[in-house]
């Protein structure tokens, strides 16, 4: 009788970055571990002697969410724990009829994403303020601006549509962004933006929350991929993504750019311009040629990653894999071309 393989303790489950992107946390079989992402550093590791399968933080406060999750989950996997840090203590919890497949933070929110409808809690007392039902949604696809007003983006009842949620603005909007299932999204740090990409995995669209009008269309490629996280950078000025093709492709965003560079000599002179194809006129009769394609690109050897960028004095993406490495790369704000790689670091040691 063959032994089945005892699951390596430190395998990775999952990896978020916080609002800000300044730091991620990184769920393991064992715990969860708290890394700062620039400058690279192993800022604190918790062994809770079990499988956390989610972790969202609050920018860099003291509170985080767990879900339970891996071989031997430390909570029941339909459950979302609220942990203080500093108490090193669950001071909260909430419990549902199904998985927990995503949680989201904000200052006063918590967003819980099951697999066809997302609730939002308020943070303080865990009130229940609002339940969304959605398309199936197994990946837990939701996302929540981090400040000013509150913007929630989710997959809408419909196949290939995006439910737009402003609740400062009381605006609830349904928009189809693409023709086959959501696989991704993101949203801007100002809400003012999101991004959509289908499991196709050839284009990813970008849309205002005000209207839900589409701003932009960029292609990754012509072939079929999984897309696995899209990051907005803090200023609005570009847009990565990561696919299982190992290349991570950087986008100039209009909009951002318009917006940062008000004087139109300015703009003109610092402007960046995705490549688009040689036969754009022909965008009426071929949707192919009305994309944009990336700006910069970075390869890793990687299959499964995620993005973010560096702090605003660097022009630099930061992509943690699941296998482990940690990935820090400059890219040129004016040439666009290949991504130039600083740093390569090992995340996890074995134990």
């Amino acid at each position: 009788m063959v032994e089945p393989e005892e699951t390596p303790k430190n395998r990775i489950l999952d990896i978020g970055f916080n609002q800000d992107q300044g730091c991620f946390a990184v769920s393991t079989e064992q715990g969860f571990r708290i890394f700062n992402s620039y400058p690279f550093k192993d800022t604190f590791h918790r062994d809770l002697g079990a499988g956390i399968g989610k972790v969202a933080m609050l920018f860099r406060s003291n509170i985080l969410a767990l879900v339970g999750g891996g071989a031997h989950p430390k909570y029941p996997p339909n459950k979302v724990i609220l942990w203080d840090d500093h108490q090193m203590k669950a001071i909260g919890e909430l419990s549902f009829k199904s998985n927990v497949k995503a949680v989201q933070l904000r200052k006063e929110r918590v967003a819980v994403v099951l697999e066809q409808r997302v609730y939002i809690y308020q943070i303080a007392d865990l009130k229940l303020l609002d339940a969304i039902d959605t398309f199936e949604n197994p990946q837990g696809l939701c996302a929540i601006s981090p400040k000013d007003e509150v913007v929630l983006v989710v997959p809408s009842k419909s196949k290939g549509h995006i439910q737009i949620v402003n609740y400062d603005a009381n605006l609830n909007a349904s928009v189809k962004a693409h023709e086959s299932l959501i696989c991704a999204l993101a949203i801007s740090q100002d809400g003012k933006m999101c991004a959509t990409a289908s499991d196709k995995g050839t284009l990813i669209r970008v849309f205002g929350t005000k209207d839900g009008g589409q701003l932009q269309e960029l292609r990754r490629g012509m072939d079929k991929a999984v897309i696995h996280s899209i990051s907005f950078d803090r200023r609005c000025c570009w847009l990565a993504c990561t696919s299982d093709k190992g290349t991570v492709h950087i986008f100039s965003l209009d909009e951002g750019r318009k917006a940062l560079h008000k004087d139109a000599a300015e703009e003109k002179k610092s402007e960046a311009k995705n490549p688009t194809s040689a036969f754009k006129f022909m965008k009426g009769l071929f949707s192919y040629f009305k994309s944009e394609w990336s700006f910069s690109q970075f390869r890793i050897p990687d299959a499964r990653s995620v993005v973010a960028f560096g702090p605003e004095d660097m022009n630099a993406i930061v992509v943690v894999s699941y296998s482990g490495k940690y990935y820090l790369a400059e890219f040129d704000p004016k040439t666009g071309g290949d991504g130039n790689k600083v740093l390569e670091k090992e995340l996890l040691q074995s134990e």
